[in-house]
């Protein structure tokens, strides 16, 4: 039982009026707490839609939308949290008892912790006799409660020993040869090696950061000691950024697209660029892994993607950008490629004056294009034939209807309003915008390439700027094995140790048994194994 507060009033009166005060907190706090809830309930479902549909509206506000969500949704579940463990205070103030382990009122049910984890056994003191009588105790069973817990980095110092031998009989020294090292200056084990380089280019981390955390757990590395070995990584790794540029060559079909990013040049910074071509087959269920080529560039202009694609034939897609359009001439070698529009682009420029102006025949555009996606959604992940096949009975007709709507809509407008000029972006390149009817390879939108930039676009934020450009292929390198391995659901980071502690003494002709997918792929069987 509860013992009672010294502090409570003598007199009847007052401790009926404390006692409503009390009740009165609680409920407005479990009111609050159950406001939220349904809340968090409500963004929960709408981020869920937002990050199932990648087309269509949802396309528009981007990740900017969903990021807002989300973190608006982690404070209405911080306040919820707050709330209830207030509302449960106040309950056990009036004598209601609780127990410790139960989760708080209106609180979900968590989920197992992961079980590949290990698991650390904390007994708790148990009493060695009954309290009441003092009588011999038998157990019963026993209740476990599950707390997900971290250890700090734990650093340490490897000392490889090779031993000397000599040989009484003919006096030969005999010692094993020295291992290879991830790195020529092997001051660095693959493990820290991939640590830094994940940190630096898939989580945006600058070295100067790194090398400021790392000081306060009592390990001095400058930065140049850092970028020393960067570069070492860099250079050794190049090998598997050769395959995988070869092996995104070889696609039937190539996202294309680039992104801005700062370069320093003499006291100052000029805007570079960094262009992706993402092969990912899956969509028309093809069987060959998913892959991104990064390159950099000084500017913006045609050269880049036609010497970044000077041996490729197939189906690019991409936007409107004119630097792409010597790629499509019929003449060229070692043949044309086959341009396919981005049906988002297209809408993006439509759903900004339905969303901002509310013009009625941008609403009755995005209307009848997201009939397009709905439709589209549901073939994605089909064999290539199947989609076709869906498109050619159901979607064609849409894209006719969206064609001829378009163009009837498109001659009464001016050619200086807004609407006509977001109608021709889609009329003068109508083929290509069409092509997907023909082809079940191609798919509606560019967003895969779009995807793989993001990760560019968010690090802008922490770099400021590219060194040099010596550091811009750099990093376009480094990015390309990082984001390759996410796409095959590989961690980056066990991925980048277990390559770099084997590419120096594995043979030329097995390299390809380190790409991230047959890394990935070993790993399971040695798992299921």
């Amino acid at each position: 039982m509860t013992a009672a507060p010294d502090n409570l009033p003598d007199d009847i009166a007052a401790l009926r009026a404390a006692l409503a005060a009390e009740q009165l907190a609680r409920r407005e706090a479990e009111a609050r707490a159950s406001g939220a809830e349904a809340m968090v309930v409500h963004l929960k479902l709408l981020i869920a839609r937002l990050k199932r549909d990648k087309y269509g509206a949802s396309s528009e506000r981007g990740r900017k939308l969903i990021d807002q969500l989300e973190l608006e949704l982690g404070e209405l579940v911080a306040a919820a949290s707050e709330d209830a463990a207030r509302a449960e205070n106040a309950a056990d103030k009036q004598g209601r008892p609780r127990r410790a382990d139960s989760p708080p009122r209106g609180q979900p049910v968590r989920a197992p912790l992961p079980a590949h984890l290990p698991r650390e056994r904390v007994v708790l003191p148990a009493p060695t006799a009954c309290p009441c009588c003092g009588g011999k105790l038998s157990k019963l069973g026993e209740d476990i409660t599950e707390t997900l817990e971290v250890e700090p980095i734990r650093w340490k110092v490897i000392q490889t020993v090779r031993e000397r031998f000599s040989c009484r009989a003919c006096e030969t020294v005999t010692q094993p040869p020295a291992p290879f090292h991830a790195i020529a200056r092997g001051r660095a084990g693959p493990n820290l090696l991939a640590m830094i380089l994940e940190a630096k280019f898939g989580q945006h981390l600058p070295l100067n950061r790194q090398s400021e955390t790392y000081a306060l757990q009592g390990i001095e590395l400058s930065v140049s000691t850092i970028a020393d070995w960067v570069g070492a990584c860099t250079a050794n790794l190049a090998p598997l950024v050769a395959l995988i540029d070869a092996h995104v060559q070889t696609a039937e079909r190539l996202h294309g697209d680039d992104t801005t990013v700062p370069v320093l040049a003499r006291g100052k910074t000029i805007t570079g660029r960094v262009w992706t071509y993402v092969r990912d087959d899956r969509p028309f269920a093809g069987p060959a892994p998913p892959a991104a080529m990064f390159r950099y560039s000084r500017d913006r202009t045609a050269e880049h993607p036609n010497r970044h694609l000077a041996g490729y034939a197939g189906i690019l897609q991409a936007d409107a950008y004119a630097g792409y359009n010597a790629l499509y001439e019929a003449d060229r070698q070692p043949g044309p490629i086959t341009e396919a529009a981005c049906w988002a682009h297209g809408r993006r420029k439509l759903f900004e004056l339905a969303e901002l102006s509310r013009a009625p025949l941008a609403i009755e555009a995005v209307r009848r294009i997201d009939a397009i996606f709905d439709a589209e959604r549901a073939i994605n992940g089909l064999p290539a034939e199947a989609r076709l096949a869906v498109r050619r009975q159901h979607i064609a007709p849409l894209v006719t209807e969206l064609k001829g709507w378009m163009r009837d809509s498109r001659g009464k407008l001016s050619r200086h309003n807004p609407v006509a000029k977001a109608m021709d972006y889609m009329l003068t390149r109508w083929e290509s915008f069409a092509r997907f009817l023909d082809d079940g390879r191609i798919c509606l939108t560019n967003n895969a390439a779009e995807r793989a930039l993001r990760g560019i676009a968010l690090g802008r934020k922490s770099w400021l700027f590219a060194g040099s450009d010596r550091g811009g292929d750099r990093a376009a390198a480094m990015v390309s094995l990082i984001y390759t391995a996410k796409l095959n659901d590989a961690d980056p980071r066990a991925w980048l140790a277990d390559a770099l502690a084997r590419i120096a003494d594995h043979p030329a002709s097995r390299l390809h048994e380190l790409l991230p997918w047959n890394w990935a792929q070993a790993r399971k069987g040695k798992v299921a194994a």
